[in-house]
């Protein structure tokens, strides 16, 4: 079998993030988190569309079931409905449900990562607002929490640091997630009916098995094994969640590899978000397409498409 090819299909953008594959519209959605912008890509036109978000970080889009306009976002510490065509520069309607501000032990927090989980209830964690560089402390001020219909949001971890990717699987009864500062991907046993996660356990240790980088967002395979992007390690892994063991790597050329997803339309692509942040002047030379967006063809696997936000 030929090995994966990697394409640069979009961008660049200052920090690419938060891939999402709409399968009904075999639309690409992500977000330039700095850049406070959502944009959709449509591989079979090559067109390109963006919208920006006033409110600062923008560093999620889902879209809700049952809609054709409207997405669930995150920007800066609030979660909103997003009313959008797909085409205009400026969203129709932003309406909040829910900020992070209101929480009593919230500290100066973010949101960062988020996702649906395969029954369509929402996610999404939190970080430190002035977050600098990884190589200084970063306090545990971090939530990850789960939100009812209402937006109701519950706890369901605390302490993290920096929170990023989570994926579960097929059978609803694991949920992985990660807190990209411990350089571990952790399985949660989930209560399918309140969504509830207990017996926390490491998966898969990125130190122990030799990998270099921060493990960022991440997507499953119908196999039931992990695809992790690797933060500062230009490269995407796959990973055997029940084993720990690394399976292969595919080499991303670009240093800040922040998330992937399964699409096409057999879905059997993978698609690559990437940063351009920050980087020093030799970074930028060793790595000019930093920022982009690329697929990913030959995986040999195939992946699930994006789970809308159910309401």
């Amino acid at each position: 079998m030929s090995p994966p090819e990697v394409t640069k299909i979009v961008g660049p953008a200052l920090l690419g993030e938060g891939p999402h594959w709409d399968h009904d519209s075999q639309a690409l959605y992500y977000v330039d988190l700095p850049g406070s912008t959502i944009n959709k890509y449509v591989p079979a036109t090559k067109k390109h569309t963006t919208v920006n978000i006033a409110g600062g970080h923008v560093s999620l889009v889902i879209p809700l079931e049952g809609t054709k306009d409207k997405f669930v976002i995150a920007t800066g510490s609030s979660i909103a409905i997003m009313t959008w065509n797909g085409e205009s520069s400026t969203p129709a309607d932003v309406k909040y449900v829910y900020s992070v501000n209101t929480e009593k032990d919230a500290h100066n927090t973010r949101f960062n990562d988020g996702k649906a989980d395969p029954t369509g209830r929402f996610w999404a964690g939190t970080l430190p607002s002035d977050i600098g560089s990884l190589s200084e402390p970063i306090p545990e001020v971090g939530t990850l929490y789960s939100f009812s219909n209402d937006w109701n949001a519950t706890p369901q971890l605390s302490k993290i640091r920096i929170s990023n990717g989570m994926a579960w699987t097929e059978d609803r009864k694991i949920m992985y997630y990660i807190d990209s500062m411990t350089k571990k991907i952790y399985s949660f046993d989930v209560d399918v009916k309140s969504g509830h996660i207990s017996n926390k356990r490491t998966a898969f240790d990125y130190e122990t098995n030799g990998v270099e980088g921060y493990p960022d967002g991440m997507a499953i395979d119908t196999e039931g094994k992990l695809w992790v992007a690797c933060y500062n390690g230009s490269k995407v892994i796959r990973v055997d969640p029940t084993t720990g063991k690394l399976l292969s790597q595919i080499a991303i050329p670009a240093l800040q590899v922040t998330s992937v997803t399964f699409g096409g339309s057999q879905l059997d692509e993978l698609y690559v978000t990437t940063g351009n942040l920050n980087l020093s002047e030799e970074e930028q030379k060793m790595y000019p397409l930093s920022g982009f967006i690329f697929r990913v063809t030959g995986v040999g696997v195939k992946g699930y498409p994006g789970q809308a936000v159910k309401l």
